[in-house]
C-alpha cells in the first residue's frame, strides 16, 4: 500500500550530534535497507539515544529523506560545483559526466539507487523527493552552464532542459544497465570512454558555427 502522506519537515539541524546521526543512520540504511532499518538500530550506530535522534528528525522517513538529500547534494555540488565555468564546453562536460559516473557505479550510488526503487512503490513521495534533490539539482546546474556557454556563442540550443537531460543519458549508455542488472561496475577507462563519447555526440548536435 502506497503512502501518499506529505513528508514531516526536518529542523533546522547542524552540530556535532546531528552528524553522528546522520552518519550512523547512512550506514545502517545501506545495510539494511529501509524497511529493515529501525530506530533503535539508527541510535545505536550514531552513539546517541533515541531521545536524541527523535528531538531532530520527526520519524524514520524524514531521516532516510535527509541522508539521501546531503548525498545528492554533495554530489551535485561536485559534478558542477568545483567546475570553472569558464573552460571551454568539452572539458566542462566532461567533468561532469565523470563525476556523475563515479557516484552512479560507486557502492553508495548503487545502493541508494537499489533502496530507492525498493521503496519508491510504498513511498512515492519519498522518491519524488529523492529525485528532486539529487537528478533535478544536477540538471539545473548543467542547464545553468549550457545557457551561459549559448551566451558566449559557443552552443546553439532551442531547449536547455532537453539537452541536459540528453547528455546525462548518452553518459549512462552501456553504464546504467550493467550496474541495474549487476553485471560487473565498469572500469575507470571504460567510463572515460562513454563519456567522451557523451560529449562528442552532444557537440555535434549543439555546438555553435
Amino acid at each position: 500500500m502506497q503512502d501518499q502522506s506529505p513528508l514531516p519537515e526536518a529542523k533546522p539541524i547542524q552540530g556535532r550530534k546531528v552528524a553522528q546521526v546522520v552518519d550512523g543512520a547512512r550506514a545502517v540504511f545501506l545495510r539494511d535497507g529501509f524497511e529493515g532499518a529501525s530506530v533503535d538500530a539508527i541510535a545505536r550506530e550514531a552513539g546517541v539515544s533515541k531521545a536524541t535522534l527523535y528531538s531532530y528528525f520527526a520519524d524514520k522517513r524524514v531521516l532516510f529523506l535527509h541522508v539521501g538529500k546531503c548525498e545528492c547534494q554533495r554530489q551535485s555540488g561536485i559534478a558542477m560545483g568545483d567546475i570553472d565555468e569558464d573552460a571551454p564546453v568539452a572539458e566542462v562536460l566532461t567533468r561532469a559526466g565523470l563525476t556523475m559516473l563515479e557516484f552512479i557505479t560507486s557502492e553508495f550510488g548503487q545502493r541508494v539507487f537499489r533502496i530507492c526503487v525498493a521503496e519508491g512503490e510504498r513511498f512515492p513521495a519519498l522518491a519524488r523527493e529523492f529525485y528532486e534533490s539529487g537528478p533535478l539539482v544536477m540538471r539545473a546546474h548543467l542547464v545553468d552552464f549550457l545557457r551561459k556557454a549559448e551566451d558566449r556563442g559557443e552552443l546553439r540550443i532551442e531547449d536547455h532542459d532537453m539537452a541536459a537531460e540528453q547528455f546525462h543519458e548518452l553518459c549512462k549508455a552501456m553504464v546504467l544497465p550493467r550496474v541495474i542488472f549487476g553485471m560487473g561496475t565498469p572500469t575507470e577507462d571504460e567510463r572515460r570512454y562513454v563519456v567522451d563519447e557523451a560529449v562528442r555526440t552532444f557537440l555535434a548536435r549543439y555546438a555553435a558555427g
